[in-house]
């Protein structure tokens, strides 16, 4: 790890690193803030999952998240969305396919597959080196994103259960083998068997009888991408047909921004310091 950025802000620090992925096989660059008590003892993680065309910067500059997490002893990581370099293949004049659009999984096609394996970079590298390394609490980690992000969140904590000790999205894509931009990645990341697809769908996870962990969402009635692009019904059907704990909450007329994002993000950080600082008293 090299950082490469350092400022203080609420009290504690945000700083940028770049290091050597090898799942990813190349140089990869994520921040993390470090609220004050990250001084004096161990503080639990929220990893933050930003949406297409985003990279580690969207978030940290303008989520509004780090005054909260100050105030609440979390530590923020924000990822990447996707590979990045020279070597790395790139979607050609399309924000939706290659760099910044990782969606969050292990391509198993060519070009893709020698360095998307984003999925693998954000549950297993990324988490791996940030407690060998920096005052954070051993697995003691919850997970957030937005759109692509809230996908990959949704995702990572469905397929993995128990690493994490909560979950929340905003504006997911939360069918993304039914959606055009998850329809896009999916072939050119995962091939046209859409059964491989399932792997990486929130809604088709829960269907398939995915452990129960509480879903919290936030999506607005204006988002200009919430009919054809984040079905939030498919999941919340799912989630029914199963009595899987879902908290949807359609949020009037707000739209895909981080103004929406900044709206709430205070609500989310606020359950998952709850989750999290639990945790740590009962000794996980």
């Amino acid at each position: 790890m090299q950082r490469t950025e350092h400022i203080k802000a609420f009290g504690g620090w945000l700083n940028r690193y770049r290091h050597t992925s090898e799942v990813c096989n190349c140089s990869m660059r994520f921040s993390v803030y470090l609220p004050p008590q990250a001084a004096t003892e161990r503080v639990p993680v929220v990893y933050w999952l930003s949406g297409l065309t985003c990279t580690d910067d969207n978030a940290r500059s303008q989520g509004g998240m780090q005054r909260y997490a100050a105030e609440l002893g979390l530590a923020l990581v924000f990822p990447d969305t996707s590979p990045r370099g020279t070597d790395v293949p790139d979607g050609q004049n399309r924000y939706d396919l290659g760099k910044g659009a990782g969606f969050y999984v292990n391509a198993t096609q060519a070009p893709w597959s020698q360095h998307y394996r984003m999925y693998d970079y954000v549950t297993r590298e990324l988490p791996g080196l940030i407690e060998s390394e920096l005052n954070v609490q051993p697995g003691i980690k919850s997970i957030s994103g937005h759109s692509m992000g809230g996908h990959g969140a949704l995702i990572c904590a469905l397929k993995n259960p128990g690493a994490y000790q909560s979950v929340s999205a905003f504006a997911p894509i939360c069918n993304p083998s039914v959606g055009g931009w998850g329809q896009t990645c999916f072939e050119a990341y995962l091939g046209d068997d859409r059964e491989a697809w399932q792997a990486y769908d929130a809604s088709a996870l829960v269907t398939a009888g995915a452990p129960p962990i509480p879903l919290f969402i936030d999506s607005g009635t204006g988002d200009e991408f919430l009919v054809k692009q984040l079905y939030p019904q498919n999941l919340e059907a799912a989630c029914r047909a199963r009595d899987f704990p879902l908290t949807l909450r359609m949020q009037e007329d707000y739209d895909h921004s981080y103004y929406f994002v900044a709206s709430f993000i205070g609500e989310h950080l606020a359950y998952h310091a709850g989750k999290l600082h639990g945790a740590q008293g009962s000794g996980r």
